[in-house]
């Protein structure tokens, strides 16, 4: 894949704070893995501020904020990009960009089975299913 100049990751900063809950917003509540419901705003600054990822990137287009991604400590990556930008290839160079960035070694991803889209790009890219996990909540 060519780099492009155009797109570019920057690191996420208070700045981002409002872009980043816009960007939560649009997310598909059936193909969600990470929160069973949507946050507060008070709630997602919280979140943000309490660096909870390795590596947290807003990714720009041409100085346009168009998506996030973020690699936890245990590798996991997370891309999300808002609904304009999908099929245009950003996906794949910020995939490369972070992998390359982080160098050598075991990449995760964690999808929602429900997310067809998200599995079928990260298969693309070459990775492999290895788990189902279900959980049981006792009321």
């Amino acid at each position: 894949m060519n780099k492009t100049p155009d797109v570019k990751l920057k690191s996420v900063t208070k700045n981002d704070l409002k872009f980043l809950y816009d960007l939560l917003l649009e997310r598909n509540p059936i193909a969600n893995i990470s929160h069973k419901k949507m946050p507060t705003y008070d709630e997602h600054v919280k979140f943000v501020m309490s660096k909870p990822y390795a590596k947290w990137y807003v990714i720009q287009h041409k100085k346009n904020r168009i998506g996030s991604a973020y690699l936890t400590k245990q590798n996991e990556i997370g891309i999300f990009l808002k609904r304009e930008e999908h099929n245009k290839g950003v996906g794949d160079i910020v995939l490369e960009s972070i992998i390359e960035k982080n160098g050598s070694g075991r990449y995760l991803a964690n999808i929602s089975p429900r997310n067809k889209k998200s599995i079928k790009f990260f298969k693309k890219h070459g990775f492999n299913l290895i788990q189902h996990t279900y959980e049981f909540i006792k009321s």
